[in-house]
Parts: structure tokens; C-alpha cells; sequence
């Protein structure tokens, strides 16, 4: 009897990040269809949600042990639903329609890197450093589109705006592809000291997200995808003044 519980918690085990990985493709899949009836906001927070989801189903199975190929290959599967064709579909419907047969090659291309970032995510996963993502991950990217579509829900019809999307989702879609290093945070301690001033600083982060968490989300999202580039200058020039005071 009581290897029989074992054998039924053990499943049980098994089968929870699972039901987190189901979450997050219904929530894409969800997405897909708020972002066809013209609902944006809605359609955007399902990815979110979809990210909430994501960042859960992993650390659940590495918590309960119950890690498997299986969960890996259909965890990417969902990703790119959630995180590839769902917002493509969100930015198209949202601002890219106008621009036709370039729009929807934009939007495509968001889906093309992104399925192409995931497969090297899962090939480089035991080669990389864990501190660094190489390339955009495909949960931010998407994010990204999310944070700009709740900022302003409402279906864009500035042609100044609709351009900026188009860029955007453009630059979106490199940076998933590139090899532009982004910080995981999977380093941080929080246990180690801190200087005096983070505190406050964490304080007037959460006041600013209750004030305008719209447009606060965006911000982040936005910072974020601008740090690998601008690491990745900020690591040029740093070489290039130890060349030149080496010369």
C-alpha cells in the first residue's frame, strides 16, 4: 500500500508542471483568439499570464524532481504558441494590418526567430553561462509587445505609431536571433548585503508600478531590451581603451 502512494505521488508529481505547461498554451491560445475579436488589452494580459505561467511550470518540476525531456520538448512547444504566434498575432491586428503584405511578413518573422531562439535555447542549454541568455528570450520579446499593447489598448491608427511597431517588432525579432548577452538574474542573492540605498529604491520601483503599472510595465520591458545592446557597447568601448592604453 504504501509503495502504491509513492508510485501515485510520484505521477502526481509528474504530471503538475505539466498542467502549468497547459496553462500557458491555453493562455496563448486564448490570446490568439482575443487578439482576432479586436479585445487587445485582454489578449495582451493572456501574455503575461502565459510568462507567469512559464516561469512557474520549470521551477515547479526542478523543485518536485520531476524534470523530463518530455516536460522540456512540450514546454517549447507551448512557448512558441504563447510566446511566438500570439503576439505576432497581437501586433498585427493591433497596428501592423495597415501596412499589408510588409505587416504581416513582420509579424511572421517575430514567429520565425522566435521558434529559431527556442531551438538553440535547447541545444545550448548545458553549454552556456547560466548568467546569460544569449539572445532575447522569447517570453521577454513577446512580453515586450504585451507591455506597449496595454499601455495604449486601443487598436493604433497614427501612422507615426503604427511605423514604430513595425521597427519594433523588427528589432524584436533580431534580437532574438543575435548573440547579444542578457542577464538571467539567476545569479542574484538576495541573502548577501546590500548598500543602504536599494531599499528605498525597491520602495519607489513598487509606487511607481501601482501608480501607472501600464506604462510602468512597459518601461521595463522596454529597459530590458535596450541593456543587451547597450552592454554589448558599453564592453566595445571598454576594450577599446584598454588596447589603446596598452599601445
Amino acid at each position: 500500500m504504501a509503495r502504491l502512494s509513492r508510485e501515485r505521488l510520484s505521477r502526481g508529481l509528474f504530471i503538475l508542471p505539466t498542467l502549468f505547461t497547459v496553462g500557458n498554451l491555453f493562455c496563448g491560445y486564448l490570446s490568439l483568439w482575443y487578439s482576432i475579436q479586436g479585445n487587445f488589452e485582454i489578449a495582451a494580459v493572456l501574455i503575461i499570464a502565459a510568462g507567469i505561467l512559464d516561469g512557474l511550470d520549470g521551477r515547479i518540476a526542478r523543485l518536485t524532481h520531476s524534470t523530463s525531456e518530455f516536460g522540456e520538448e512540450y514546454d517549447s512547444l507551448a512557448d512558441l504558441v504563447s510566446f511566438g504566434v500570439a503576439p505576432a498575432v497581437l501586433a498585427y491586428s493591433w497596428g501592423l494590418e495597415d501596412f499589408h503584405r510588409l505587416g504581416w511578413f513582420v509579424s511572421f518573422l517575430f514567429v520565425v526567430c522566435g521558434s529559431m531562439r527556442l531551438a538553440r535555447f535547447n541545444i545550448q542549454t548545458h553549454v552556456v553561462d547560466k548568467r546569460y541568455f544569449v539572445g532575447l528570450p522569447i517570453p521577454a520579446a513577446a512580453g515586450t509587445v504585451a507591455a506597449v499593447v496595454l499601455a495604449t489598448p486601443e487598436r493604433l491608427m497614427n501612422r507615426t505609431w503604427m511605423g514604430g511597431l513595425l521597427v519594433l517588432t523588427f528589432v524584436l525579432a533580431y534580437l532574438m536571433i543575435s548573440t547579444i548577452r542578457y542577464r538571467s538574474f539567476k545569479d542574484l542573492d538576495l541573502r548577501r548585503r546590500r548598500p543602504a540605498w536599494i531599499l528605498p529604491a525597491i520602495a519607489l520601483f513598487f509606487a511607481i508600478v501601482a501608480y501607472r503599472p501600464q506604462l510602468a510595465l512597459a518601461a521595463i520591458a522596454v529597459v530590458f531590451v535596450a541593456s543587451g545592446p547597450v552592454g554589448k557597447l558599453v564592453g566595445v568601448f571598454r576594450r577599446k581603451e584598454v588596447t589603446s592604453a596598452s599601445s
